[in-house]
């Protein structure tokens, strides 16, 4: 993500006005008032997602306020939803004031004046209301209403947008163009969710919303070495045809399985942390039970035994991809 303030490398005189002019031209229109009486402190970073754009912000208390004389100005017509990490946040829009604090997000409107008074740190989503293929009037039923992103399809969302920042010196502009698109359909996805109304989106963000339970699902059970295709299909209520056109893209889901486990399986190899764990325990850890079997299908990812895969990631001055290889690349 581009830094585009810190207040850090300004002086306190400049820090507020600087911070109100940034959000102005990344963020929105929005007039601001400290609350606090010493130095403001702030940090902004951006990510651009063709349409979509995420935004990680750290601030110290401050209210900022929307008017209408401010929509009729500048209008970019979004939705934004906000996901706090820290602090108290109170949104006050269309006479409802929503106190907002960790592990929730709200969703609002561009379009519509709005006071709120922070202290934090959060995320913010930015996209076109156009683009959210939900009726208008259905996703207004969820606007001032805190809700929860710490479990079920909230929790992917913030998963996933916490990847993206995290991973983001590694995406090309299409990369991050092609990851906006895949962000909206999981909003489209989570609200749809929240509204009981998983029927009115196109198939094609229903697929993308399964993908990503089953990815999650996976994930969390790549431990379990009885975790096969038929399990994971029932646990999703789909047909193993539609699981296996899911990851086609990826050789199949039996493949995908076997790759995130050796990446799992290198990674302990390489932690100082772990080196005194026999490198059997690290592959029962993650769904190889038999040495041998696990040992040759590493050898055949990284080029190399898992021994002296780890043997070598403890040499001083060396790295921890595969030697000749690099880790994340398909083979």
């Amino acid at each position: 993500m581009q830094t585009v303030f810190d207040s850090s490398v300004l002086s306190p005189a400049e820090a507020f006005g600087a911070w109100e002019e940034v959000t102005r031209d990344e963020v929105m229109p929005t007039r601001f008032r400290p609350v606090h009486t010493g130095p403001f402190s702030g940090r902004l970073e951006v990510l651009p997602m063709g349409a979509v754009r995420l935004a990680a912000m750290r601030y110290a208390l401050l209210e900022s306020r929307r008017t209408p004389r401010m929509i009729r100005q500048s209008d970019p017509e979004l939705y934004q939803i906000a996901f706090i990490h820290s602090g108290l946040h109170v949104l006050d829009q269309a006479r409802q004031q929503v106190p907002l604090r960790r592990g929730q997000f709200v969703l609002y409107d561009s379009s519509r004046a709005f006071t709120a008074r922070a202290a934090g740190e959060s995320m913010l989503l930015q996209f076109p209301r156009c683009r959210l293929p939900l009726p208008a009037e259905r996703v207004e039923a969820l606007s001032h209403t805190a809700l929860p992103f710490r479990a079920g399809m909230g929790r992917l969302l913030a998963d996933f947008l916490t990847g993206l920042a995290d991973e983001s010196a590694s995406c090309t502009a299409e990369d991050a163009e092609r990851l906006g698109a895949v962000c909206l359909e999981m909003v489209a996805a989570v609200l749809a969710h929240q509204l009981g109304a998983s029927g009115l989106l196109p198939p094609e963000t229903r697929q993308q919303a399964t993908y990503q339970q089953v990815l999650d699902f996976i994930r969390r059970n790549l431990h379990d070495a009885s975790l096969r295709a038929d399990t994971i299909a029932a646990a999703h209520h789909i047909s193993l045809r539609t699981l296996q056109r899911l990851f086609q893209h990826t050789g199949g889901v039996r493949n995908w399985i076997r790759e995130q486990r050796l990446e799992a399986c290198r990674r302990d190899l390489a932690s100082p942390d772990l080196c005194s764990v026999p490198v059997q325990a690290i592959a029962a850890r993650w769904g190889f039970p038999r040495p041998a079997d696990f040992a040759r299908a590493f050898r055949a990812r990284y080029g190399t035994t898992p021994s002296d895969y780890r043997d070598q990631a403890r040499r001083p001055g060396t790295g921890t991809g595969a030697p000749g290889q690099d880790p994340g690349a398909p083979r």
